[in-house]
């Protein structure tokens, strides 16, 4: 029997110093795991493809780790909340059209 490789990928531990902000835990996470924005966006597509009006990210993200777990074993999926507003920030760079979906509010501070 041959190992594959879990759906989405392995979630990369990150390490960080006591004054790591949130912008830059995020930045870290999201080069040690690229695959949660794409994982994101083909949520967001489905979700408009079916004609949703709004779309939640915390909803995108809970559908991301009941996926994540139904495909996996072992790991801890650890997507960190405090990163929400950044992939939705990331989605609509990548794809302007789906701006009416998403509400943005001001960051806060780190």
């Amino acid at each position: 029997m041959i190992d594959q490789p879990p759906l989405f990928g392995t979630i990369q531990p990150v390490r960080h110093p006591e004054s790591a902000g949130i912008q830059q835990r995020f930045e870290a996470f999201h080069a040690l795991n690229p695959w949660v924005l794409r994982a994101l966006a083909r949520l967001t597509a489905d979700c408009a493809d079916k004609g949703f009006g709004r779309i939640s990210i915390g909803m995108l993200f809970e559908l991301l780790r009941y996926q994540y777990g139904a495909a996996t074993k072992g790991d801890e999926f650890a997507l960190n909340n405090d990163f929400r507003s950044r992939y939705v920030r990331l989605l609509l760079a990548e794809h302007p059209e789906w701006a009416p979906l998403f509400e943005v509010r001001a960051l806060r501070a780190d």
